[in-house]
């Protein structure tokens, strides 16, 4: 659906982008990270046609945007960071102007506008001026003309900017929805959006691809190393020695062992607790002609169990190859009758990724000194060629 092949975009005293290689296929959600002045905003506005690249190639679903520019941006929807919006036009009166501009045929346009109306939650103020809706209207709008004429691809730009948590639920399942039938390149600042949303993830830095890959996935295709955090109940020194001898394991790192705290014993039923003694009463059981009271308490009560604490070993346990060992060490640990009582994965957060790739980047001084005035960074991506450093002064 979109091909992006070696892009470009060289200012003569800016940053731009250099050597963008990447497509999409139908119905992929990819979210596209970055830090501020990385490059997403050029990238996306290369995409969309509003800026040309100084070298390299888009087309989408097969018509390149430099040579059938009015027919590639008819399968586009484009929703910017700051949504294009005309304050004195009502909601249908503006949803009427971008159909007539996306060339949606007048008989289909009253259906159009009405379907994404309903969509987006905009019923009832479709006569209201647009300068007198909220924020958070007005980003809906802005969702509304990038989808008012069905495109193939949208690019949506900070799509849940200014959202109470309520709507970005609705927008969020709104996209989830448009993914099923269209391509959706994301660009977001929030992380844990990209989890919710994206069966992909673009990372950008300094002009550069940095990283490509399912969200899931990126650590492994950093190297890094499978990890295990474990808790066994069983003695300290026995469960060691088992989980080192297991060929598959590298390592194992024992944390702070614990133990299970003992609950105090509860207090018998008031019901059950002998009554109060009066005043010169003798004591149950002395005196003579004393006897057993028939609503003794039972003997559970009189003698409270023991709170003998159960002993556990906390464990970081990596893998030899990369591999996954979570079976290996459940079938060693039931053979030898050691309960597992947590097992959990340890992987590094896509938070943690995206620092580690957009932080603390090398910078080439010979790319900085160059036409472009745009440092690189020395990230190697698979598939990129040398960046060409003469500033086309047509760009």
């Amino acid at each position: 659906m979109l091909e992006v092949k070696q892009v470009s975009k060289l200012y003569e005293n800016q940053r731009g982008v250099h050597g963008i290689d990447f497509s999409m296929t139908r119905g992929e959600i990819v979210g596209f990270l970055g830090p501020n002045g990385a490059g997403k905003t050029t990238t996306m506005r290369m995409i969309t046609g509003y800026l040309n690249p100084t070298h390299g190639s888009i087309s989408i679903d097969g018509l390149s945007m430099a040579d059938h520019p009015k027919k590639a941006r008819q399968k586009i929807g484009y929703l910017p960071e700051t949504p294009p919006l005309y304050p004195e036009m009502s909601v249908r009166s503006y949803l009427q102007f971008i159909a007539d501009l996306r060339g949606i045929p007048v008989k289909e346009q009253k259906h159009r506008i009405g379907e994404v109306i309903d969509r987006l939650g905009l019923q009832g103020r479709e006569r209201q001026i647009m300068r007198s809706l909220s924020k958070g209207y007005k980003q809906r709008m802005g969702l509304a003309q990038a989808i008012l004429h069905n495109p193939d691809l949208l690019i949506l730009d900070e799509p849940t900017s200014g959202l109470d948590p309520k709507q970005i639920i609705e927008i969020r399942q709104l996209i989830r929805e448009l993914g099923e039938n269209h391509t959706v390149l994301l660009s977001t600042h929030i992380l844990p959006e990209i989890n919710t949303l994206c069966n992909r993830v673009l990372i950008i830095n300094q002009g550069r691809i940095v990283m490509d890959g399912h969200p899931d996935r990126l650590g492994q295709s950093m190297g890094e190393t499978f990890e295990v955090s474990l808790e066994v109940k069983g003695p300290r020194e026995a469960v060691l020695a088992e989980l080192r001898s297991l060929p598959q394991i590298a390592s194992v790192k024992p944390l702070a062992d614990v133990t299970a705290a003992a609950e105090p014993a509860a207090e018998p039923p008031a019901a059950l607790q002998p009554p109060p003694l009066e005043h010169g009463a003798p004591e149950p059981g002395v005196g003579a002609g004393a006897q057993e009271p028939a609503d003794a308490m039972p003997a559970a009560w009189l003698a409270k169990p023991s709170t003998v604490a159960e002993p556990t070993v906390r464990v970081l346990v990596s893998a030899t190859d990369r591999a996954d060992i979570r079976e290996a060490i459940f079938y060693r640990m039931a053979e030898l009758r050691y309960p597992i009582l947590a097992m959990q994965k340890e992987s590094l957060s896509l938070e943690d990724i995206f620092l580690k790739l957009t932080t603390n980047e090398a910078i080439d001084p010979e790319a900085s000194a160059a036409g472009g005035g745009d440092p690189a960074s020395d990230v190697s991506v698979p598939g990129t060629n040398a960046i060409d450093k003469e500033v086309d002064p047509h760009a």
